[in-house]
């Protein structure tokens, strides 16, 4: 994945089993663990855990809100009267509901989407092999990212549903522990599963566009933006690039996957529904209710998440390589 400075991978021949990978090495003073070690990538997990979970948590108050008005956009019409309704109602105690299953939940997500997307970044590069890697670099990481959330969701998907009952289902339950419970009661593992599928629909089309979109942004501000080559920046200036790319992406993510979001907050509510019935009903406009608070909650979320993740990696000093260059070819390099 790449960190502050871009696409990661050691340098070609440096690493045994990654020769001739098409991304250029990081300093090797700097790197107290191997790229594409088993330690590297349980690390790798690590930050996506905190970078996911701490972030999703934050914001749970906005999330509760664009979940109202979702689901109810009659009683919540928008992002400050929906605050004032939640807050007359519940109490600002009212605001943290569902903070629990948020944090589980999206730990676990980041765990997978994280420490999965590095390690299929990096067989799909050994199989593509360095020329054709470096090409067609924006279909591999869309292809990587999509596989890392296929899995990352279905971790997610029980404290997801858990969660949007608890916030958007008055009476239902308040806690994560009198919640799960409950739903297991009164309609078995289906409750907790039955938003998967619609769940995938929203995530991977997110994810694809948060892991793409930063990478291919990341290098055009050190291209176009950034007025010093990346090996000059220091550590603090390659962060700051992170943010910026990381809000980038986060507006695109949430437009991209805005339906998909508003069809599963109504599914988890409500018994029975299905996706397709929950699409019919809201019709066009429907599925775009929320969209502004969804964009400013999401590109807070993704830059804040590929700070706090890159910020994990500078900690343990693990590989932060420049931005994708493109591989010598052999009548060059002859």
């Amino acid at each position: 994945m790449r960190d502050a400075g871009g696409c990661r991978a050691p340098q070609a021949g440096s690493l045994g089993p990654l020769k001739g990978r098409f991304w250029a090495a990081a300093a090797a003073k700097e790197q107290s663990y191997e790229y594409g070690s088993a330690r590297y990538l349980l690390l790798c997990g690590l930050g996506g855990m905190l970078s996911c979970g701490l972030t999703h948590t934050a914001v749970v108050p906005l999330d509760l809100v664009k979940c109202r008005m979702q689901v109810d956009p009659t009683k919540y019409k928008g992002i400050v009267s929906g605050f004032g309704v939640t807050v007359r109602d519940d109490g600002l105690r009212g605001l943290a509901r569902g903070w629990a299953p948020t944090f589980l939940g999206y730990s676990l997500q980041g765990l997978f989407k994280f420490g999965l997307y590095e390690v299929f970044k990096m067989r799909y590069a050994e199989l593509l092999g360095p020329e054709k890697a470096y090409r067609w670099r924006t279909g591999l990481y869309l292809a990587a990212s999509a596989g890392a959330e296929f899995f990352a969701d279905v971790a997610l998907a029980p404290m997801e549903a858990v969660k949007v009952r608890i916030q958007t289902q008055p009476g239902f339950a308040g806690t994560l522990r009198a919640a799960a419970p409950r739903m297991y009661r009164e309609e078995g593992p289906r409750a907790f599963y039955k938003g998967v599928a619609p769940l995938w629909l929203r995530p991977i089309p997110y994810t694809m566009m948060k892991f793409a979109c930063f990478e291919r942004t990341v290098e055009a501000l050190y291209e176009h933006v950034v007025p010093k080559p990346q090996s000059q920046c220091t550590k603090a200036e390659q962060l700051a690039v992170t943010f910026v790319a990381g809000y980038i992406a986060g507006v695109f993510c949430a437009v991209v996957s805005h339906p998909a979001d508003s069809v599963v907050s109504v599914l988890n509510k409500e018994k029975g529904s299905s996706a397709l019935g929950v699409l019919q009903r809201l019709g066009f406009a429907g599925v775009w209710k929320g969209l502004f608070a969804r964009i400013i909650m999401i590109g807070t979320l993704t830059a804040l998440q590929w700070f706090i993740y890159d910020s994990v990696k500078v900690y343990f000093k693990l590989p932060r390589p420049p931005v994708a260059q493109a591989p010598k070819s052999p009548k060059k390099q002859k």
